[in-house]
């Protein structure tokens, strides 16, 4: 979007500026970091429209809506930063209802003092994650609060989605006998920020594994349309996901430990650090419990898929009125995997 010089003759130092009380003031500050930064990187249609609301039309089926606030540090990490984090993040909370995310909103807090460089490299990582996704961001808001109240920058943003007919896909839909599958490596993402956080150096990178799920979804509900619950093991991980789980469905889950997929230096990072990969976050994974007999054919489009070609039948759904999750360890044993206690990883998202 070209810049209109005549309102704004002077442009925003986007190299050594910083975020001052009057970006947030309403006024002219605040209308020439909107357009020089946050329009000219997410410009798109509706979002042009600069009214404080984005009217669209929508498709046939059921709407969904999700919002999700992003408070992650650090900002930037090896794989991702809090910008494209915030688009991955929505995405895939719309997308496992088995709907088709269309459009974004974002909120952003700003501190006084905060770099406009790193700003805008914020800016244009959501802008390159939406455009790769097609999920554009239509509207959105600024407000900045003074030195020392905040933390530079937090981001909320919201999606809205189309649930095509015939597709149910709900939390409460687990059954006994159900397969539990994995689309990859559990605890790339908590292990890459806390490696990023205590400046750990390991023979490999760990690169968290942040990206948006949709079309993987899309794949799943075409193949399978009868999926009965789909879920992001984000905070708290593979462990706390599947007992939330439970507790919906009113059922058990029994795990194989053998049979999930763990990166061997998240393996050796979490050993390292003293955490259990069953219990840290991912970003760019998701959980999906169907009929025994559509297991295969889901693992098979899943594995063809690039965001899911280490998936995995790791375990079952079982009757237990106790509701818990199991494991059978690797040395023929059994535990409870029980709810996360306290913050394992703080500001992990």
């Amino acid at each position: 979007m070209p810049i209109n010089m005549k309102r704004f003759p002077v442009r925003l130092n986007l190299r050594d500026g910083m975020v001052d009380m009057t970006h947030g003031s309403g006024g002219r500050a605040m209308a020439q970091l909107i357009e020089e930064l946050f329009v000219k990187h997410l410009d798109n249609e509706l979002l042009r429209q600069a009214n404080d609301q984005a009217a669209f039309d929508v498709p046939a089926g059921r709407m969904v809506m999700s919002t999700d606030g992003h408070v992650i540090s650090p900002l930037f990490f090896p794989g991702g930063d809090i910008g494209s984090l915030s688009v991955h993040g929505t995405i895939n909370d719309v997308a496992m209802s088995g709907a088709k995310p269309l459009y974004l909103s974002a909120g952003f807090i700003l501190e006084e003092g905060f770099s406009l460089s790193e700003l805008e490299k914020i800016v244009i990582s959501m802008s390159e994650a939406a455009t790769h996704a097609g999920v554009p961001v239509v509207t959105g808001d600024t407000k900045v609060v003074e030195k020392g109240k905040g933390d530079g920058i937090f981001i909320t943003t919201t999606g809205v989605g189309i649930v095509p007919d015939g597709v149910n896909i709900s939390g409460d839909r687990a059954e006994p006998g159900d397969a539990i599958l994995v689309s990859g490596t559990m605890g790339d993402h908590g292990v890459a920020i806390m490696s990023s956080r205590e400046n750990l150096e390991f023979e490999t990178t760990i690169q968290s594994d942040s990206a948006a799920l949709h079309t993987l979804i899309a794949d799943m509900v075409a193949a399978v349309p009868d999926i009965h619950c789909l879920r992001d093991p984000t905070r708290g991980g593979l462990a706390t996901t599947l007992n939330e789980l439970a507790q919906q469905s009113d059922v058990g889950m029994k795990l194989y430990e053998t049979l999930i997929p763990i990166n061997p230096a998240v393996s050796a990072a979490c050993e390292l650090l003293g955490l259990d990969p069953l219990y840290v976050a991912n970003e760019g994974k998701l959980i999906c419990i169907c009929k025994q007999q559509d297991s295969e054919k889901l693992l098979k489009v899943m594995q063809a898929h690039p965001l899911g070609k280490q998936s995995a039948i790791v375990g079952e759904v079982i009757e237990d009125d106790n509701g818990f999750v199991q494991m059978e360890t690797s040395f023929g044993g059994s535990r409870v995997v029980d709810w996360l206690a306290g913050e394992q990883l703080p500001r992990i998202c």
